[in-house]
């Protein structure tokens, strides 16, 4: 453990990557599977992970994240989506995967299935999307910590234009909308000015109560 909050000192938002510098595939493998392996509301996992290595597609998403570099000087961005609405088809989709994975079905499981059906598809199409966004946050902390533990650097950003993302990467077509973005790569040697500054989070005694 003390060796993950050693990665997690080391790692910052970085704000200029080394674009001659690639993430090795099988360390975005890792990340990857570490997103994947994370918990979701009702085991649902509402949203998924676009890879955007293609450079192209890259530079056309840039002006609309504030023209920030990471976005072109990366070698993977991850565009985290979340599902724009709570189907029954996939809800269904997912209880049936459990079902189908574990060789059995369970009454409880699913009466809790009948239950979420009765009450999330009935729900406003934003009011769903917005849980589904929460649950994408999840996964980007996951992805955060994954990256500091294979000192990848990374830097979350919300500063984009959504549906200029959507429209660029044809998310809505897939039933999907961006909700958070994530450069990995690697820090430059020069030019990054919070990369030599200390890290600074509030005190534990301001940041943690205790309720015994």
């Amino acid at each position: 453990m003390s060796e993950l909050l050693s990665k997690l000192e080391w790692r910052y938002a970085t704000k200029k990557m080394e674009p001659s510098k690639a993430v090795p595939q099988e360390k975005v493998d890792r990340i990857l599977e570490a997103v994947r392996l994370t918990a979701s509301s009702s085991g649902l996992q509402p949203y998924e992970v676009i890879v955007v290595t293609n450079p192209a597609v890259r530079e056309e998403i840039k002006p609309h994240a504030w023209n920030q570099a990471q976005v072109t000087d990366c070698s993977h961005l991850l565009v985290f989506a979340a599902w724009d609405n709570y189907t029954e088809e996939r809800i269904n989709y997912m209880f049936d995967l459990v079902n189908e994975e574990r060789g059995f079905k369970n009454e409880g499981w699913e009466n809790y299935r009948q239950m979420l059906l009765a009450s999330y598809p009935k729900r406003d199409a934003e009011t769903n999307y917005q849980h589904a966004a929460r649950q994408a946050y999840i996964g980007l902390g996951s992805a955060l910590i994954a990256a500091a533990y294979e000192e990848v650097d990374s830097t979350p950003m919300e500063g984009f234009d959504p549906a200029k993302v959507d429209e660029i990467l044809k998310l809505r077509e897939k039933g999907l909308r961006s909700v958070v973005i994530l450069p990995l790569g690697y820090r430059a040697t020069e030019g990054d000015w919070l990369q030599s500054l200390k890290k600074v989070r509030r005190p534990r005694a301001e940041f943690v109560t205790l309720v015994d």
